[in-house]
This record gives C-alpha cells, structure tokens and sequence, in this order.
C-alpha cells in the first residue's frame, strides 16, 4: 500500500510542478496573511512571509546543516540556505522535482551549498545526527505513517537541532469525533491531493512528546493562510493556467477543479493548518 501511494504522489508532482512553477511560482505552499488573515498582499510575497513568520515563532536565527523534508522544487531549501549561509539538503519523491530543484540552485549560485535528492521521508538516506534543522513545511499530510515520519526527524537531527513543521491537519477531535459528513469531505480530499490521511494537532504533539522531543509547542494558523486558497482559485482563471492544466493532464485538473474543497474546509473549521517546533 505504501509503494503505491508512493508512485501516485511522484506522479502527481511529476505532473503539476511544472504548471505550479510556471503559474505560481517556486513556493509550493500557502501564504501568511496575518495573525487573522486580513493583510493585504502578493502572494509570492505572502509565502516569503509563511517562511520568515514560522521561523520568527519558533525562534531560529541561524542554522548550519539543513534538511527540507518534501523539499517541492526547493523554494524553501534555497530561501534558507541563502538566509543562513547554510548548506542545505532536500529530499522529495519526484525525480522531477528534484532535477528542477538542482537546476534552480545553479542558477541562484548555491549549487556548492545544497543538494536535492529523491529520498523516503519515512527512510531517509543520512545518519543519526546529521543537521541541526529539520524543517517540513506542507509534508507531513503525505505520510502514511505518522510516527515514524517524526521518529526519522527526530534520529536525523543533531542534539539541541530544531524540527519545524507545518502540516495540514484536521480539527481535533477530543469529545467530538470527525462526523460522517467531515470523514467524507476530508476524503474527497485525500484522493485529489494523494493524502493517505491527516490528523489532528493535539495528536502531533503526542506523537513529538513521546520521541522526546523537548520544548515542544504548537499553533494554529488556519486564520492566517486561509485566504491563500481564495488567491490560488482566482489565478486558474488566467488564460496561461488554463492552457497549462489542459498540458499538465488529468490529475492535475482535477485537482484544480478541487480547490474548493480546501477552501470549503477552512471555512467549516474542518481543515486546520498546525505548526510543531521542538528541539532534540
């Protein structure tokens, strides 16, 4: 089951980085729109604020050896290592992803400090204590297992090293379980998206106390990015991404077709987007 929901998400990103790159930019990720969510901005620019607001709230100024876990086309592992002068390393399933990643790194001049690679976040292909940050901005949500995604964080980090994540979630559920009518949103989800489930925050947390992970704090930011599904769904209007989409394939249209759902979520308080820091 693993395998196979492996190659349905290289094949889905094999399919739409291309388009995504092309219309929305290098960040495959949401935007930061203020604590509420009512700044006004860009929304290149509002993803260049996720990245500087997460790493604003968990507090790092510096880093040395990172590791972008679903690293996308290597926005973030570029953004950091140059923000840090730090050598970077991003690991995704799709080879096409990681060629373009490289690709990009030349061209901005870090190709000496970064590298990206197709690599098992639930078996990742570097020793115990290899880098003091592990950031996985919009990853976790793909894992099938989510214990031993953070056990892989967390064995790869040096001690005193920092895990920063950023997932989708769904809302917690303790004294109110997912009613049927969210199990099936969530589900319409996942087949769009090749999720094989999410979870909630509180259940991350329990997950990262019992590695140990110490200094463990979370946050929810749903507020914050929840207007960036809004911006996604008005630009595939624009001629340019509907003659990409019609290029890109099925799977990538329907999955365009879907934004909705995501949207939909946000406003029911189904969908939540979390946040994890915690040091080894």
């Amino acid at each position: 089951m693993v395998s196979t929901l492996q190659q349905q998400i290289q094949q889905f990103y094999d399919a739409s980085s291309g388009l995504w790159e092309q219309i929305w930019g290098e960040h495959m990720h949401h935007g930061y729109y203020g604590v509420d969510g009512t700044e006004q901005k860009e929304r290149r620019q509002a993803q260049i604020d996720l990245i500087d607001e997460l790493l604003a709230w968990a507090g790092v100024d510096h880093a040395d050896h990172i590791l972008d876990v679903g690293c996308g086309i290597g926005g973030s592992s570029l953004y950091l290592a140059e923000k840090f002068g730090a050598s970077a390393t991003g690991i995704t399933l799709s080879p096409v992803q990681a060629a373009r990643a490289t690709e990009r790194a030349q061209t901005a001049g870090l190709a000496d400090r970064t590298r990206f690679q197709v690599a098992d976040a639930l078996n990742m292909p570097f020793p115990a204590r290899s880098f003091d940050l592990v950031w996985s901005l919009e990853s976790g949500e793909h894992m099938p297992d989510k214990t031993r995604f953070l056990q892989e964080c967390h064995r790869v980090l040096k001690p005193g090293g920092m895990l920063i994540m950023a997932t989708w979630c769904h809302r917690p559920i303790d004294g109110a379980p997912l009613t049927a009518d969210e199990q099936k949103h969530l589900a319409a989800i996942y087949r769009v998206y090749r999720l094989p489930h999410v979870i909630s925050l509180p259940e991350y947390e329990a997950i990262a106390q019992h590695l140990p992970l110490k200094s463990v704090r979370t946050a929810d930011w749903s507020a914050a990015v929840a207007p960036f599904w809004n911006v996604v769904i008005d630009s595939t209007f624009s001629p340019a991404a509907v003659i990409g989409l019609l290029r890109s394939g099925w799977t990538t249209i329907q999955a365009a077709l879907s934004l909705g759902l995501m949207r939909r979520g946000y406003e029911q308080g189904l969908v939540r987007f979390g946040l994890l820091v915690g040091i080894k």
